[in-house]
């Protein structure tokens, strides 16, 4: 693992794989570059891979105060320059890292080959934001814990907890968050619109919808497909944390999308 300082941010990243091309990976809300731990070793194989802590999560700097979609993708950006990556990269994201990375795609289009998203989240219905910043209220002034029952049943759905070590791990890494800097992503995502970008990404797009996910149920990651141009729709058997509770099978989606367009 890696650490920069980029325009007084600094990030967590790190950079494996050979090949020519890179696809950058986006972390959900909440998460940080290990929720990619496990499809990492499938998809490194033929590319470069890029991962890192978004700002305010894992081990970046955290964030207090207005912070926005646009700055996110900014960052992705300023980490490609100083790591001196050039021409078109693929992205893959989870949840608001799906936002993130479409926000890049749209904001970059020149820079972005490819975008595969996993239940994007890219903003909140106007009649669930009352209760989404009373939650937010809730979490700075009680922390991570007072949420963790219903963000686990919700997100982490019991029918995926097979693997009960992996969900143990997942758990106990959601709630090591920085309170805080957790409610400044959250009123981000409250005060996003994003329509306006989503219809300028021109590169290939994938969205995946997970038939478990209850946070983002499939039928939204379906709507949030028809509004990017040219954008493929797939359902999996999954929930919203895909990339840790069934990191094979979002795996084998990025890499087989990526294969069918030649990125």
């Amino acid at each position: 693992m890696h650490f920069i300082e980029l325009d007084g941010v600094a990030l967590r990243f790190e950079l494996s794989g050979t090949g020519e091309r890179t696809l950058v990976l986006v972390h959900e809300m909440g998460g940080s570059l290990e929720s990619w731990d496990e499809v990492v070793p499938h998809v490194a194989s033929l590319r470069r891979v890029l991962r890192y802590d978004t700002r305010g999560a894992g081990m970046s700097q955290k964030v207090r105060g207005e912070l926005s979609f646009a700055a996110m993708a900014a960052d992705i950006a300023a980490l490609l320059d100083a790591l001196r990556i050039s021409g078109r990269v693929a992205l893959a994201g989870v949840a608001v890292g799906g936002a993130i990375a479409l926000q890049f795609a749209g904001q970059y289009p020149e820079r972005a080959s490819a975008v595969i998203v996993g239940s994007p989240a890219t903003g909140i219905a106007a009649a669930r934001r009352p209760a989404a910043l009373e939650r937010v209220a809730r979490i700075e002034a009680l922390g991570m814990a007072s949420v963790v029952e219903d963000s686990m049943l919700n997100g982490y759905p019991p029918e995926l907890r097979g693997d009960g070590k992996r969900f143990e791990q997942f758990q106990a890494r959601w709630l090591g968050n920085d309170p805080s800097s957790y409610a400044t992503i959250w009123r981000m995502l409250a005060n996003a619109d994003m329509q306006e970008t989503l219809s300028k990404i021109r590169c290939p797009a994938l969205v995946i919808g997970g038939s478990l996910d209850r946070v983002r149920p499939p039928a939204i990651a379906q709507e949030l497909a028809k509004t990017i141009p040219g954008a493929r729709y797939l359902e999996v058997r999954t929930g919203h944390y895909m990339a840790v509770q069934t990191p094979g099978l979002i795996a084998n989606c990025i890499d087989e999308y990526l294969t069918s367009i030649g990125a």
